[in-house]
């Protein structure tokens, strides 16, 4: 099932979010892990084995609030989709990237480039978060 990556559009809620809100966003993380879960997984084992996340975010405008409070959300909603408690989540990395910032990626993922792609492709930009969970602990120092 690792790694896990799927990307969505909107804007995340941030822990401070109204609680209708920051639920309404979790279940639309939820639904889009499901999603690509059923596409490229034939049957799913959770496992209690330690995993990292990477969340991308691409707003369409300077952000207002800070990059790590939309991290808590997104880790509560794949509980039960892409592992079983998100204490199992040893390392986060975060980063936004804004319009006016120049970055560019170097050798992106199939489901990354669709992310990217996805940012441009309506007649008007549209916010996405890019999401991957997985299992390589390869930075781990032993």
């Amino acid at each position: 099932m690792f790694p896990l990556e799927f990307h969505l559009t909107g804007i995340p809620r941030s822990l401070q979010a109204r609680p209708a809100s920051k639920l309404a966003w979790k279940d639309t993380v939820s639904e889009a892990a499901a999603s690509r879960i059923e596409e490229t997984v034939e049957f799913v084992w959770l496992d209690e084995e330690p995993l990292a996340a990477t969340i991308f975010y691409f707003p369409t405008a300077p952000m207002a609030g800070d990059i790590d409070n939309i991290v808590k959300p997104i880790l509560d909603a794949l509980v039960g989709q892409a592992y079983i408690d998100d204490r199992l989540i040893e390392r986060v990395v975060s980063q936004k990237f804004e319009p006016e910032t120049g970055w560019s990626f170097g050798n992106p993922s199939a489901q990354l480039t669709a992310a990217l792609d996805t940012i441009t492709a309506a007649d008007e930009p549209q916010p996405v978060v890019y999401i991957r969970i997985d299992n390589d602990l390869s930075w781990r120092i032993y």
